[in-house]
């Protein structure tokens, strides 16, 4: 078993930056890709960020958020952490964290892919 808990997100202001954090604890040498998620209401969960977990190597990010975002993780503390800049007010969601056991690139996009959430935290955009 492995349980995530992500950092608390915030209200920010377009234009500001904003990093979110994700620390995974339990059996994490199950661990091969960790992602972020978002979810606005009334939309479906989208894709945010990926990271191959065990080497840190391979990163992959969503349309909406490339060249505005970076991935990394910290093996030694085993937290993951999303810096997202030029936020804007569509950024608004929550943002989860998710774990997975798998290998394959293109299933990094796949909600259903993975095996462990974070309960999800609060990012919310003001103008």
């Amino acid at each position: 078993q492995v349980h995530l808990a992500e950092s608390v997100g915030g209200m920010v202001q377009a234009g500001d930056s904003l990093r979110l954090s994700c620390a995974a604890s339990g059996r994490t040498e199950s661990i091969s890709v960790m992602s972020w998620f978002r979810q606005a209401p009334g939309k479906e969960r989208e894709f945010v960020s990926a990271i191959n977990w065990k080497s840190g190597g391979f990163s992959g990010y969503g349309d909406a958020v490339t060249g505005r975002s970076n991935i990394f993780r910290d093996n030694i503390k085993n937290t993951m952490y999303l810096q997202m800049n030029s936020l804007k007010p569509e950024d608004t969601a929550v943002y989860y964290c998710a774990a997975g056991n798998f290998f394959e690139v293109d299933s990094m996009k796949l909600p259903n892919r993975y095996d462990y959430w974070g309960q999800g935290t609060q990012v919310t955009v003001t103008t």
